[in-house]
């Protein structure tokens, strides 16, 4: 998740990301040597079009057979209306132009037997719609750290497991890195949502129900008082609903670049909608979140968000496929009686458009963007510009490298 608040982040420079990323690719090179390849995983999950390649496979001795995969990527940025973040901050990206490392990872995992594991390791960015651009250097550091997602799987049966560790949100209709999803960016939905947290989850599958039941620390506080939840029902093949939910337990009450105090002191929930078949993955969904009042952290109104989002991608050859996505969000409240500003001031709305095509053969992928978004009921000096008074920004993006 990104926060709209302005926050002064930790100064990480380009030198330590690029030494993670020389890390990752060195000891993937070491890991691949004199390997084979496996059948694909499903991990890291993917929504496309980008395909994962078939997994490398090698012996780690007592560890048994792993199965190790990658991506390597960079990407281009320009946007109008920067904002002024505070100044002399040397991480937010205030121009107009930037190029970056958007993904420089591994991913290490095994995938059988009564004891299963996931590493995930690498520089990342996370780009999203409204809110500043960090650099990569940045977004590691200020986020997750170089193992952003990492836990241990116990699965006594193929119905029944049990991870423990760095887990993947439940939450939200978007993963949390650009290769993951059909859009370089996340929306402005996923700016309200947790995306990486520590803690135990619970599956369990019955035929065409599962479920999932998450006890966490939510946005990454490392305060563990946080309950998720997930049900999804296969309707068949080609269609999916899943009711989400999640929510503080306790109360949190300082904040973090990760961690921003009223998201992560809220109640979340989601229906989604998933239909996939032939050319066409078509996704609704409806999200619900609320902030109770709550004095002690500074909250003396709830205020809540209510948004909806449509993402859709057509492949239009084997190589070429055109996604988009069109979302809706507004605040309740208005700053006269108290709401909070989780958006754009108390009581902003806004909406938003991203089309993105993209590219892929075999190993290699390309792919360009082209987001706009408008806020509306906004408050002078929380939205877009210098001054944050424009309330609109449009960026183009363009995101080419390699998955192995």
């Amino acid at each position: 998740m990104s926060t709209f608040t302005t926050t002064k982040h930790h100064h990480t420079n380009s030198k330590q990301c690029l030494t993670i990323l020389a890390v990752a690719i060195l000891s993937t090179l070491a890991l691949v040597s004199g390997t084979v390849q496996a059948a694909p995983l499903p991990m890291p999950s993917m929504t496309g079009p980008l395909q994962t390649p078939s997994p490398f496979q090698f012996s780690a001795g007592p560890l048994g057979k792993l199965d190790i995969t990658g991506v390597m990527s960079g990407m281009g940025v320009w946007q109008d209306n920067p904002v002024n973040t505070v100044s002399p901050d040397p991480v937010a990206f205030n121009g107009y132009t930037h190029a970056d490392i958007s993904n420089g990872q591994i991913f290490i995992q095994k995938t059988h037997g009564l004891i299963q594991f996931f590493l995930q390791a690498g520089a990342y960015n996370m780009p999203a719609l409204g809110t500043p651009f960090l650099s990569t250097g940045a977004t590691t550091a200020g986020y997750y750290g170089p193992l952003p997602q990492a836990y241990l799987k116990i699965a006594p049966t193929k119905n029944f497991s049990v991870l423990i560790g760095k887990l993947p949100t439940l939450i939200g209709a978007e993963y949390t890195f650009t290769f993951e999803n059909m859009n370089i960016e996340r929306g402005l939905l996923w700016n309200q949502e947790n995306a990486v947290e520590r803690g135990v989850q619970v599956n369990y599958s019955a035929g065409p129900l599962s479920a999932s039941l998450q006890w966490s620390d939510g946005f990454y506080s490392n305060r563990f008082n946080w309950l998720s939840g997930d049900l999804s029902y296969t309707i068949n093949s080609a269609n999916t609903v899943s009711f989400v939910g999640m929510g503080n337990a306790g109360q949190t009450g300082y904040s973090t670049l990760a961690t921003p105090v009223y998201q992560n002191n809220s109640d979340i929930y989601n229906l989604i909608y998933t239909y996939s078949s032939g050319p066409w993955m078509i996704q609704p969904y409806l999200q619900y979140t609320q902030v109770p009042a709550n004095p002690a952290i500074g909250v003396g109104r709830s205020t809540g968000t209510r948004g909806a989002a449509l993402l859709a991608s057509y492949s239009l050859t084997p190589h070429v496929t055109l996604a988009a996505r069109a979302e809706y969000i507004a605040s309740t409240g208005n700053a006269a009686d108290g709401a909070l500003n989780l958006m754009y001031g108390p009581g902003s709305k806004a909406w938003s458009i991203t089309v993105t095509p993209t590219y892929q053969n075999h190993d290699f992928f390309a792919r360009a963007e082209f987001s706009y978004v408008q806020a509306s009921s906004y408050t002078q000096g929380d939205v877009f510009g210098p001054q944050g008074t424009n309330p609109t920004q449009a960026r183009a993006l363009v995101e080419t490298g390699f998955l192995f």
